[in-house]
């Protein structure tokens, strides 16, 4: 499994301007082919970080970050200081932390 990490901050519109704004494209994103999870997160302080676990290996990954959707959010004007890091995940240890979530 591979995990994507992006962090951004607001330019220019509201917390709930972009909580709208992302709602409706939920659905975009559920049907992306690879990505098995995205959690959203907030960071009070300005600066918004979303989890996006993308498949189950680095070529999943690879081919996310070059699909359309990631590339709109790169651009993005109204999000400022994006910044994408990405990791490999120890499957073994995570699957005994998460009980309740199953990794594919």
């Amino acid at each position: 499994m591979h995990a994507q990490v992006v962090t951004f901050g607001l330019n220019g519109i509201t917390e709930e301007q972009f909580h709208e704004a992302c709602g409706a494209e939920t659905q975009t994103f559920a049907n992306l082919p690879g990505l098995l999870a995205k959690i959203w997160l907030r960071d009070r302080r300005g600066t918004r970080t979303e989890v996006c676990i993308s498949g189950p290996d680095q070529e999943a990954y690879e081919r996310y970050i070059k699909v359309e959707v990631f590339n709109a959010i790169k651009a993005d004007q109204d999000l400022k200081n994006v910044e994408s890091r990405d990791f490999g995940v120890f499957e073994d240890l995570s699957s005994l932390t998460m009980p309740r979530l199953r990794a594919v």
